[in-house]
């Protein structure tokens, strides 16, 4: 299944994507795709429905982020190899994990929006997951079983905040906007194998990260497994697993995002993102 949330930012409804690609409306049968929703086994829910049945939603509303309110939003550094040769980092030993706040999480095709004092904001597309139910200390190899789901995430990234300014990566991270998700949550039942998915991003009409998953230094399955040694993971809790090369940080010169920018980006099977960034205070 794909489920995603439709209509005006803090308005959004709950529905799917049918075989033919159209939205049907489900906020009948669920209220909304939060921590409640997952640990009410609501996909299972969903399932049961008879999709045809389901109202059809006419014309093109705005998606939401694909899933709501939840409790963590980690992410993880340094997770494909390339990456960390083009950044000259050494290649970790264990998973680099920080937090996103979950009060940066927007709409796939929502601005991004850097902050007064922006320098060095960056791109980096990634593959997110969706946890399903409660995890803790979970071995690797029943780890995807905890996982609900699988969606684009754009881990947008203050360079100087977060590598020149002392303290944890997260200062570079968590401003507003700076965690789109979606445009689809899609099943794990719907990817074949999700270690071995293209992902790519362009800026301005220029693909500048072409890579796959297959890059990983650590698969989900790992990820998943190690993080629940350290926090427990509730139902909705969104993991952002590291991303391909190609980004600003690495080029030489280092390029970085300024207003006006367009960024496209997509991970095989998950759906498409376009956002076009601008500045606080901008109109």
């Amino acid at each position: 299944m794909k489920l995603v949330r439709f209509g005006n930012a803090g308005e959004e409804n709950p529905g799917l994507l049918d075989a033919n690609g159209k939205i049907r409306d489900l906020s009948a049968h669920v209220d909304d795709f939060d921590p409640t929703f997952f640990a009410n086994d609501g996909i299972a829910k969903i399932r049961r429905l008879d999709v045809n049945t389901l109202p059809i939603v006419e014309g093109t509303p705005r998606y939401g982020a694909c899933v709501a309110r939840p409790g963590n939003f980690i992410a993880v550094g340094l997770n494909y190899v390339q990456h960390a040769i083009e950044t000259n980092a050494p290649i970790p030993a264990e998973p680099i994990l920080f937090n996103k706040a979950p009060s940066c999480i927007t709409g796939p095709n929502d601005r991004v929006l850097l902050p007064r004092k922006s320098t060095k904001a960056d791109w980096e597309v990634e593959i997110a997951l969706v946890i399903g139910k409660r995890a803790h200390d979970v071995s690797e190899e029943d780890a995807l079983d905890y996982v609900a789901g699988y969606c684009v995430c754009n881990d947008v990234s203050e360079r100087a905040f977060q590598l020149e300014q002392g303290g944890q990566w997260v200062k570079g991270k968590m401003a507003p906007t700076f965690g789109p998700l979606g445009p689809w949550l899609v099943t794990g039942d719907e990817i074949a194998d999700v270690q071995n998915l293209p992902l790519w991003l362009e800026l301005n009409g220029e693909r500048i990260q072409n890579s796959s998953t297959s890059d990983m230094i650590f698969p989900i399955r790992k990820l998943v497994s190690y993080i629940s040694e350290f926090v427990m993971l509730e139902p909705g809790d969104v993991i952002t697993t590291g991303t391909p090369p190609g980004v600003g940080l690495g080029m030489k010169p280092e390029k970085y995002l300024k207003p006006g920018d367009i960024m496209k980006l997509s991970v095989e099977g998950l759906g498409v993102q376009e956002q076009t960034v601008g500045r606080w205070g901008d109109r």
